[in-house]
Order: structure tokens, then C-alpha cells, then sequence
């Protein structure tokens, strides 16, 4: 008889009571997220599966001494690799916060390292105490107005969806190509239909037809809403809101006031891209239910958001629930309220405990080393970084806006000397650079930034989504030279450079992107980043790094820069940076 036919019959009988159940959670207070209320009774769990509330008796037994208990929570999208760390040290830092599944789209590293990249991140999470569920990069590059260090078709992508924790199609950023049915995207839509529905969206800054556009194509979600109108059209045609928090993009207060007892079932959570201090910090998913109780949403309502909601949107069945037949994924709280989590199970086994992970020793998977050498660059002089200005002395400029993922598109008069822009602190005019790192072009994109308040020195990191390349900026062409001969010389990572030497850097050897070892190591190496930046004279209220990465990005308004040069969102081309 098979084992699956046993684990099926002994969860019969331990719901029936003819057997003990192997775990009985006693004097917990359970959270209903399908009524929306309290519950009482015993919580008996079998093979990792609830198999019944009511009363019953168990090998084990725990008393919950009034806690709640509560399904564990599911982070809607989430690109692991803006942790710096791999999904088995991911783990460790979100299961105290109550998170143990996550759905993934590992297109940071695959745009660096292809399918390679995307194989090491399913084989770093198998076996580890997370459910690691992953939707298959759509955009590999993420638009044709960049190089990255991948292309994926079609064709390289159908074979992931064998894997059994594959669930679809992650977001289609490139709006232009699918407006225009071009085969590229309108190829991996039409095979990932052939073995599921899950596909998601990347609305950002577009109006409804273009909603109309992506919900005929099948795709089902979004998460780059900004304002509760933004929210309410994409409800109104049917696809599922993901209300974002994370460490760039905090959308939260601006959108929880859309969510009602009418709609709720289609709205869900994610973090989308979370830096690993943040997490450890603030939290995860946890976090965003502490701060949509605290604009005003029922607790019992937010968890349902953070747990069944998620489960049904991308149709994992057996999650999100404390009911028989569902997986006993649960949290036990000490405070609904402030969501204060005691601890944590995953298939009916603890966890975390009171913040810290208390599981198994969790087995990691070593890069190739194909994918910890990625940092290929032409030698560079101060030279290639002139930026050449006219007589007007007015330049396009790119202006941050802090601790979101959109900028502006300024007009400014600049300071010019010998013909070419000249960084001027005073004024906050940063010169920004991005070097292709991947294919030996020599392509060096240029352009000007304002917002970050630096007085001296640069930073230059190789996270710069989506594609990877170097991105510095600085307030003078020969730190930043220095910053990008450093991070060629670690193999990617964080670097600060002050009057010639560096300060401070946080290697991550596998794509650029991550760290090789312990977690640990990379929030102590992100404590040192952070109090360096006082000897560069910044003093704002977000994270430079996390901004600079997200500057590459041309597929969030309004101007962002590429190895091609300045790109114009709105009319989706390269302009110059100077005005005549």
C-alpha cells in the first residue's frame, strides 16, 4: 500500500477520533477566515495536515493558554534576491515573522544569469522549511531599451513548468510589446496557458485600456497601484490587488482604503522588494497586516488577506486556512492587534520561536561559479563619464522621489565647466552612471539626479533592476570611477568611495546580488553601509541604495537611465540629457 494511501487513512482515522492525532493545539483562540470571527476548540493535526476542531486527544499536546492561533502568512510577490540572500537564508528571516509561503519571481538573477539562475534558486529552496513558489520571468530583458545579461524565450522557459513549484507566469512589465501582440510575450502567455492561469501584471502608471489589454491577455493580478482609484478600476475589471510594502514602494496607506467586505476577497499582500535590515526590522508580511490594522482594517480581515486570499488568487488549495484538509502552516499570537507572534509551525512543526528561527539545520546549494563571476567591464576614465552640455546650461534631470519607485522629469538650469555638466552638491545635481556589465558592450549610459543630498563621495552598487548593470552616482567623476572599479574587483555588491578610497562595500559574489554566506553577515555589513553614509553628508529619511537600484528601471515613469542612456517612460525612448 502506498505511503500516500496510509498518510490518507491515518488522517481519516485521527479525524474520526479513532486514533490520537499527532499534534493537539488546546485553549487557542481560532481565527476563521472564512466567517470572518472567533473560534473555539481543539486544533488536531495529523501528517502535517489539520484534521480537525472540536476536542480531541494527541501524542503531543500543546496549550496555547489563550493565544490565537492563526494561519501562517503568504508574501503575494516577492523577489528574494533584493534580501541579498539566498531563499535557504530567506528563510530564516521571515519564518519568525509568521511567513512560510512565498511566491517568487526570480527575475533578478535571471536577467543576470539566465536560465542558470533561475535553477539555482529553485534548488536553494528545496527542502527547507519555506514553501519557495515561483512564477517564471516574463521579461528576460525586462524591455528592449537595455542589455541584461540573459534573454529568455519561450522555449527556455517551458521546461521549468515541469517543476512541481512552479505556478506561472511572473509580471509582464513590457506593456509596449503586448499592446502590440508582438510573438515575443504573446509566446510565453500562450504556453503558460497550456499548463496554468497564473500570470501576473505590472500596471504601473497606465490608464484602464490598458487594464482591458492585460485581463484579455488572462493576466490576473497587479501590484503597482498607487492610489485607490488606480485600485478600484483594476477590481472593477476583475483582477486581484496586491497592496504592496516594501522597502522602496510603500503603498499601503495610500491603498488599504479601497478594501471593503464587498471586495476583500480579491485584495491580498506583498512586500515585492524588501531589503534584509527592513525585514529583520520591521517585518514581513506582519508588517503589513500591523499597518492595515493600524489604518483601520479588522485584524481577522487583514489576516485573511495575508493568508486565504493569497492562497486562493494563485490556487494553492490547501493553504491559508485553519480547517481540516488544509496544510498546518499557523501562527500563535500573543496580541491580534499588534499581530505579536509567539510562535511559528510549518506542517504542523515549530519553527520560530519569539523571533528566531528554531528549525532544522537548513542544507545550501553552491553557486557555479558561472554565476559568481558577472562583473565584466572595459577599463573606464573619467573621460567616458563627460556628460557634454549646450549653451543654454539646461539639462533633463532625473528627480527622486524619496521611498517610491516613480520619478520626475525635471528641466533645470546646471553648472557647466569647460563645456560638460559638473556635479554640484549645493544644488543636488548628481552625476549618474550606469556601465553594462554582462556582454562587453562599453555602453555607458549618463545622466543627472537629483534628491539624494549626498555632499561628498559616491556610492555604486550591481543591483539595478532589471538588469544588473552598474549603477553609480556621486559628486565627482573620480569617486565614482573608484566605486566601479571596486565592485569589478569583489564580483558585484554595495560599495561608498570617499576622496578616492573606499569607505565601505557588502560583496555579493553570486550574480551581483547576493550574499554566498550567513545572513547575518549581511545585515552587519548593511549596519556598516548605513552609518557610513554620515561622512558622505547624507541625511534623508530613505535607503540610497535601494533608490539608486530602482533608477534603471524604464519601465516606471517618469525618467530613469540604461546602459543606452537617459529613457523618457512616458514616450518610451532615449532623449538626450542636455537641452539646446
Amino acid at each position: 500500500m502506498s505511503t500516500q494511501k496510509e498518510s490518507l487513512k491515518k488522517r481519516i482515522a485521527a479525524a474520526n477520533k479513532d486514533i490520537p492525532a499527532d499534534l493537539v493545539i488546546k485553549n487557542a483562540k481560532i481565527i476563521d477566515v472564512f466567517n470572518l470571527e472567533i473560534m473555539d476548540g481543539d486544533v488536531a493535526i495529523t501528517d502535517g495536515i489539520f484534521v480537525g476542531i472540536g476536542k480531541y486527544e494527541g501524542t503531543q499536546v500543546i496549550d496555547a493558554m489563550g493565544k490565537y492561533i492563526s494561519p501562517s502568512f503568504i508574501d503575494a510577490h516577492v523577489h528574494i534576491e533584493s534580501s541579498m540572500v539566498t531563499p535557504s537564508e530567506f528563510a530564516k528571516v521571515v519564518l519568525p515573522h509568521g511567513v512560510t509561503t512565498v511566491i517568487t519571481d526570480p527575475h533578478e538573477i535571471a536577467n543576470v544569469s539566465g536560465e542558470d539562475g533561475i535553477q539555482f534558486m529553485l534548488d536553494d529552496s528545496e527542502h527547507i522549511p519555506l514553501d519557495v513558489f515561483t512564477m517564471l520571468p516574463s521579461c528576460v530583458p525586462a524591455t528592449p531599451f537595455e542589455h541584461s545579461g540573459a534573454t529568455l524565450t519561450a522555449h527556455e522557459l517551458i521546461p521549468f513548468y515541469q517543476h512541481e513549484r512552479v505556478l506561472g507566469l511572473a509580471e509582464v512589465m513590457d506593456y509596449p510589446s503586448l499592446q502590440k501582440r508582438e510573438d515575443s510575450i504573446v509566446d510565453k502567455i500562450t504556453a503558460t496557458v497550456s499548463f496554468t492561469h497564473n500570470m501576473d501584471g505590472h500596471l504601473a502608471g497606465l490608464d484602464t485600456n490598458a487594464i482591458n489589454v492585460y485581463k484579455s491577455a488572462g493576466i490576473r493580478t497587479d501590484h503597482e497601484c498607487t492610489s485607490v482609484q488606480e485600485a478600484k478600476e483594476r477590481l472593477r475589471r476583475g483582477m486581484y490587488l496586491l497592496i504592496r510594502e516594501g522597502s522602496v514602494a510603500k503603498d499601503l496607506s495610500s491603498l488599504i482604503g479601497v478594501v471593503n467586505d464587498r471586495n476583500a476577497r480579491r485584495c491580498l499582500f506583498c512586500t515585492d522588494d524588501k531589503h534584509l535590515d527592513d525585514l529583520i526590522e520591521e517585518g514581513s508580511i506582519d508588517h503589513n497586516i500591523r499597518l492595515a490594522i493600524g489604518e483601520g482594517l479588522d485584524p481577522i480581515l487583514a489576516i485573511a488577506m495575508a493568508s486565504l486570499h493569497a492562497a486562493e488568487c494563485y490556487g494553492l488549495h490547501h493553504k491559508g486556512a485553519i480547517a481540516p484538509g488544509y496544510e498546518a502552516d499557523f501562527v500563535l499570537l500573543e496580541n491580534l492587534e499588534t499581530v505579536t507572534i509567539s510562535d511559528v509551525f510549518k506542517a504542523g512543526k515549530a519553527v520560530a520561536k519569539d523571533g528566531q528561527y528554531i528549525g532544522n539545520t537548513i542544507v545550501k546549494t553552491h553557486p557555479d561559479s558561472s554565476l559568481t563571476s558577472t562583473v565584466h567591464i572595459p577599463d573606464i576614465t573619467e573621460e567616458d563619464l563627460t556628460i557634454k552640455i549646450g549653451a543654454a546650461k539646461k539639462a533633463n534631470i532625473i528627480e527622486i522621489n524619496p521611498n517610491q519607485l516613480r520619478t520626475n522629469k525635471r528641466i533645470e538650469t546646471i553648472q557647466v565647466e569647460n563645456g560638460s555638466f559638473k556635479s554640484s552638491p549645493i544644488h543636488d545635481h548628481l552625476k549618474i552612471v550606469v556601465v553594462e556589465r554582462h556582454n562587453h558592450t562599453d555602453n555607458i549610459g549618463l545622466g543627472i539626479v537629483k534628491g539624494f543630498g549626498l555632499k561628498d563621495g559616491a556610492i555604486a552598487t550591481t543591483i539595478a533592476h532589471d538588469s544588473h548593470n552598474i549603477v553609480a552616482t556621486g559628486t565627482n567623476d573620480g569617486d565614482i570611477l573608484t566605486a566601479v572599479k571596486a565592485l569589478e574587483e569583489m564580483n558585484g555588491g554595495l560599495v561608498m568611495v570617499k576622496e578616492g578610497r573606499t569607505i565601505a562595500t557588502l560583496p555579493l559574489a553570486i550574480a551581483g546580488l547576493m550574499f554566498e554566506g550567513d545572513y547575518e553577515d549581511v545585515a552587519k555589513g548593511l549596519h556598516q553601509l548605513k552609518d557610513a553614509f554620515v561622512k558622505l553628508g547624507f541625511s534623508g529619511d530613505f535607503n540610497p541604495f535601494l533608490t539608486l537600484s530602482f533608477l534603471t528601471l524604464p519601465v516606471i515613469p517618469e525618467l530613469k537611465l540604461t546602459d543606452l542612456g537617459l529613457f523618457d517612460v512616458g514616450d518610451c525612448r532615449h532623449i538626450e540629457v542636455g537641452l539646446e
